[in-house]
C-alpha cells in the first residue's frame, strides 16, 4: 500500500494531540494505523530505570482499551541494551526470542508468537519509554513500515511527556484535595479551642510551653484524662515555626490495632484486601508541620519500634512499600499513664520514652487550680450558647458558685464543659443551678474515690477509679448520651481499650 507520508504525518499528529488523556489519544491513532500497517495491538511502556523494568500502563486494540500495571524486571542485558547508544528510533523484532528485552516482555503480555515495531520515546535527552505496535505472527514488519512510524518519533514523544505532567498535576490536585478536607477536619475539631487560665492556674505550664514551641525539640504532655492536653498541643504548635503547617492528630487509643500501621504510616496500593489506592498516612500528613499523639501509651509494640525509627532518622515506610520517605515533623506526645511504671513493666520501650521524655510538662488537673473554674464556666456558657442556639446567655443560680468550687471535678475540663451543656439543655430559660453536683451520694461516692486515689500515685490505679466511679452513675451503661463515655467525654471504643487495659468488666449493672 502506498502511503502519502505528509498526510500520514499530517493526520497522525492531530490525532496524537487530540486529548491529554494518552489513553483516548492511542485509541484514536490505533484506528488510523490498521489503515495502513500490520497490527493487532498498541502498548506503552515506561522505562522505570530506577527498579530496571518495564511498567506496561496502556495496551489498545481493535474493541477495546485498558490500563495496566504490569511490571517485566530486565535482565542485565535487557538493561545494557535499552541504554546503549546509537540505538534506532524504531526497531524492528520480528521474532520475539531473538530480543532479550522483547522475549520478557512478549512472554509477561502473552503475545509470544508476535512481530513488534518498537518506538523510544526520548525528550530533551530523557527516555520516557516505549510505544509498542504489535501483530501476531513472525516477519511481519518491514523497513518500510519502521520508517513510516519513525515520522512520529517526536509527536508521540511530547505527546506522552505532556500526558505524563498532567497526569501528575491531577494527582497533586487530589492530594490538595484530601489534605484539604482532612485538615479542614481536623480544625473543625480545634475552633473555640482558648486557653483558660493562662494567667492564673496555667500560668507557670505557658511559661514552658513559649520556652519549648520555637524548637524542634519533642515535648511530652503528661495529665489526666480530659485536663486539656490536645489544647496545650496545639497552642505550641501556633507558638512555633511550623504554624505555617498542618497540625495533625492521633488518638492512639482509638485507632484498632489492625489499622494503626495503615493509618500512621499509609500504605501502597494492593497492599492488603480493600488497599485500592496508594494512602498516605498520617506522618506524611504532618510533612513541614507538627504531628500530636495523644495517648501514646496505648500503642503496641509492634507500632513503637516503627515509632522509633520515625524519631531517629525522620523516615517512614508504607504498609506494603520498601521506599523510605522523608519527613520533617515535630513530635509532641501525650500520655496520662505513668509511662517510667511502664517501661519498668516492659509495656513500653525505653528508648522510646527516652526519645519523647526531651521536654515533658505536667498539665495540673483542675482541682488543683480552681481559680480557673468560673473563668471555664463562664467561657463554656457562652459557647454552649452558641452551639444550641438560645436566644439569651444563661445566668448562675445564686449559691451556684461556691457548689463549682467545691466539686473537684475528677473529670477535669471536659467534664466541666460537659455538666455545662447538660445542665443548660434541661434549664434552657432557668437560671443555672447545678443540683447535680450537690447529690449527696454522689458527694459520697466521689469522696471515697478520692480518698481512694490518694491512697496511690499510679495515673492507672486513680483512672481506673474514676472510671469506676463513672460507670456506677451511669449503670454500668458506655455508650449513649447517659453513657460513661458521654459523660467522661472520649469516644466508646477508646473507654472500652481503656478499661480492657486496666482490667475493668464490662456490662450494664442492675
Amino acid at each position: 500500500m502506498i502511503v502519502n507520508e505528509n498526510e500520514f504525518f499530517h493526520q497522525m499528529t492531530l490525532l496524537i494531540c487530540s486529548s491529554l488523556d494518552i489513553e483516548s489519544a492511542l485509541s484514536r491513532s490505533f484506528d488510523y494505523f490498521v489503515k495502513v500497517l500490520p497490527i493487532d495491538r498498541i502498548f506503552l511502556h515506561l522505562y522505570e530505570q530506577d527498579i530496571g523494568s518495564i511498567k506496561t500502563i496502556i495496551e489498545i486494540t481493535a474493541t477495546k482499551s485498558r490500563r495496566l500495571d504490569k511490571i517485566t524486571p530486565l535482565t542485565q542485558e535487557g538493561r545494557a541494551s535499552l541504554e546503549m547508544p546509537g540505538v534506532p528510533d524504531v526497531r524492528i523484532v520480528n521474532r520475539p526470542e531473538d530480543d532479550p528485552i522483547e522475549k520478557k516482555i512478549a512472554e509477561s503480555l502473552k503475545i509470544p508468537n508476535s512481530s513488534a515495531l518498537l518506538m523510544r520515546l526520548v525528550v530533551e535527552g530523557k527516555r520516557l519509554g516505549t510505544l509498542a505496535l504489535t501483530v501476531e505472527g513472525v516477519d511481519q514488519y518491514t523497513e518500510d513500515h519502521a520508517r513510516l512510524l519513525t515520522l512520529l518519533n517526536e509527536p508521540f514523544a511530547i505527546a506522552l511527556s505532556n500526558a505524563l505532567q498532567y497526569e501528575e498535576v491531577l494527582r497533586l490536585k487530589n492530594l490538595l484535595m484530601d489534605d484539604n478536607r482532612y485538615l479542614h477536619q481536623e480544625l473543625s475539631s480545634l475552633s473555640g479551642n482558648e486557653i483558660i487560665g493562662s494567667d492564673f492556674g496555667l500560668k507557670d505550664v505557658m511559661k514552658m510551653i513559649r520556652s519549648v514551641a520555637p524548637l524542634q525539640s519533642p515535648v511530652l504532655l503528661l495529665g489526666e484524662t480530659g485536663v486539656g492536653k490536645g489544647v496545650m498541643a496545639n497552642a505550641i504548635h501556633h507558638l512555633s515555626n511550623r504554624n505555617k503547617g498542618p497540625f495533625i492528630t492521633v488518638n492512639s487509643g482509638a485507632i484498632p490495632e489492625t489499622l494503626i500501621d495503615s493509618e500512621l504510616f499509609g500504605h501502597e496500593k494492593g497492599s492488603f484486601t480493600g488497599a485500592i489506592d496508594q494512602t498516605r498516612g498520617r506522618f506524611e500528613r504532618a510533612h513541614k508541620g507538627t504531628i500530636f499523639l495523644d495517648e501514646i501509651g496505648e500503642l503496641p509494640p509492634q507500632v513503637q519500634i516503627r515509632m522509633l525509627r520515625v524519631l531517629e532518622e525522620k523516615v517512614i515506610e508504607r504498609v506494603g512499600g520498601s521506599k523510605s520517605i522523608p519527613v520533617d515533623i515535630r513530635i509532641i506526645a501525650a500520655t496520662h499513664r505513668n509511662l517510667n511504671e511502664m517501661v519498668k513493666a516492659n509495656q513500653f520501650r525505653e528508648d522510646l520514652w527516652f526519645r519523647i521524655n526531651v521536654f515533658p510538662i505536667r498539665i495540673p488537673p483542675l482541682r488543683e487550680r480552681k481559680e480557673d473554674i468560673l473563668s471555664l464556666v463562664h467561657y463554656f456558657i457562652k459557647k454552649k450558647t452558641r452551639e444550641l442556639k438560645l436566644p439569651l446567655i444563661p445566668e448562675l443560680a445564686h449559691g451556684t458558685t461556691q457548689r463549682l468550687m467545691n466539686y473537684d471535678w475528677p473529670g477535669n475540663v471536659r467534664e466541666l464543659e460537659n455538666v455545662v451543656e447538660r445542665e443548660m439543655i434541661l434549664n434552657k430559660s432557668e437560671p443555672l443551678m447545678f443540683n447535680a453536683l450537690a447529690d449527696k451520694e454522689k458527694s459520697d461516692d466521689r469522696s471515697t474515690a478520692f480518698e481512694s486515689m490518694n491512697e496511690s500515685n499510679n495515673m492507672d490505679a486513680i483512672t481506673t477509679v474514676h472510671i469506676q466511679r463513672v460507670l456506677t452513675m451511669t449503670h454500668g451503661i458506655v455508650h449513649g448520651p447517659s453513657g460513661a463515655a458521654a459523660l467522661l467525654g472520649i469516644n466508646p471504643s477508646t473507654l472500652r481499650s481503656r478499661m480492657k487495659k486496666l482490667g475493668i468488666p464490662y456490662g450494664r449493672r442492675k
